[in-house]
């Protein structure tokens, strides 16, 4: 029996959408979790934050990331970066995707071919 896949995201992401395209034409059953409308679990982005560095968990090109306080931006660290995320869960770069335990962040077709 495989791991369950998780794709992790908000649902009106243009990244989401290419993400979840391909996995549904490439026949990849998955779960999808929209952490903007079902939230998120401190541990699993504690975990995400271990494993994957909280700065690479924070897309620093989108309008959550613009509209921060410039205080905030400048003054990030793990822990505050993780009160950030839970507050913004759009400022979490999309997707990230769980399978078989591995986490890999971001969409791109060579990335998911390599993937599956």
């Amino acid at each position: 029996m495989t791991d369950t896949i998780i794709l992790y995201g908000i649902a009106n992401c243009d990244t989401i959408k290419k993400a979840k395209a391909w996995l549904n034409s490439h026949e990849v059953e998955f779960q999808f979790h929209d952490y903007r409308k079902q939230g998120l679990d401190i541990g699993l982005l504690k975990t995400w934050a271990r494993d994957l560095g909280w700065e690479a968990l924070i897309n620093r090109r989108g309008t959550t990331w613009r509209q921060l306080a410039p205080e905030i931006r400048n003054t990030l660290d793990s822990e505050s970066a993780i009160e950030v995320m839970l507050a913004n869960p759009a400022i979490i770069k999309r997707p990230l995707l769980v399978n078989n335990g591995a986490r890999h962040l971001g969409f791109s077709d060579e990335q998911y071919s390599q993937i599956f």
